[in-house]
């Protein structure tokens, strides 16, 4: 009587080590599908970053002018008469001096002046003195397009 003995793993001549071999590319595709998702979900919300102080600003006929390279330094009035450098809340008599300790690029950047069109004149100019104290000449008035006819 003889017996007959199967050597291997039988079948293709594949050992184990064939059938689950681990694969060696890397599948970028889901990679750049979520990249762009981001991208497009960054350019959408940049823009809504530059808000800023909400007010109601006033509205006047007038020129657009072109914006610096650079994020403006803007200075906000609300009509509580709260003054803001960019979004963060100043006294009125600390304004010139956070203004000196700002000047990145000299006193020769354009300062941003947003008022709430409730606010009373005076309180625009006191703050366009402290303004002017802090040793920048150059203001420009951010406003809405006025609208309608003539």
């Amino acid at each position: 009587m003889g017996a007959s003995v199967k050597v291997g793993g039988g079948g293709r001549g594949r050992g184990r080590r064939g059938r689950h071999a681990p694969m060696s590319e890397i599948n970028v595709t889901p990679m750049v599908d979520v990249m762009l998702v981001l991208l497009i979900i960054f350019m959408v919300a940049a823009p809504l970053l530059q808000v800023g102080i909400p007010v109601d600003l006033p509205e006047a006929k007038g020129q657009q002018i072109p914006t610096p390279k650079q994020e403006p330094l803007a200075v906000t009035v609300k009509l509580d008469g709260d003054v803001y450098i960019g979004e963060t809340q100043v006294g009125l008599d600390d304004l010139a001096t956070k203004l000196k300790a700002i000047a990145k690029n000299g006193y020769d950047e354009t300062i941003f002046v947003r008022g709430d069109r409730g606010v009373s004149y005076g309180v625009v100019m006191k703050v366009m003195g402290r303004i002017n104290d802090g040793g920048f000449k150059k203001l420009s008035f951010v406003l809405d397009q006025e609208k309608g006819g003539s």
